[in-house]
């Protein structure tokens, strides 16, 4: 499915839905994300990832991580996070964080990216 841009913000909160049912399914089998091996990785096609592909792939776009941050602090901490989805100023692309309920941004690319390189520094 090619999601068209304007539709983008809805699309992200569908996938925090589908995940959300997933993580029910696949409870005790996959850890919280960013206790997990999965990295960001800059999107190529538009290819839309469920928590079970992150974690299968090791990988995703800043939406996919974003629906999975949502999908568990609402499943295990049922926290009423959403994903925000914005055009970037520089780039003019666009991309996703999550807005925690009390009103905090989160960043799950950067935080991976963050593990990832602390990660490479301690090898």
């Amino acid at each position: 499915m090619d999601v068209p841009l304007v539709a983008l913000p809805e699309a992200v909160e569908g996938l925090c839905a589908i995940n959300f049912r997933l993580l029910g399914a696949l409870r005790g089998q996959v850890p919280r994300l960013y206790e997990s091996r999965v990295v960001y990785r800059e999107p190529g096609k538009r290819k839309w990832h469920t928590v079970a592909d992150l974690y299968d792939l090791g990988y995703g776009d800043c939406k996919d991580l974003v629906a999975a941050r949502v999908a568990e602090l609402r499943f295990f901490d049922a926290e009423l996070a959403h994903p925000h989805v914005y055009l970037t100023q520089r780039d003019r692309r666009f991309h996703a964080q999550v807005i925690r309920a009390d009103g905090s941004y989160e960043d799950p690319s950067e935080i991976l990216l963050d593990n990832e390189r602390s990660r490479g520094a301690r090898r």
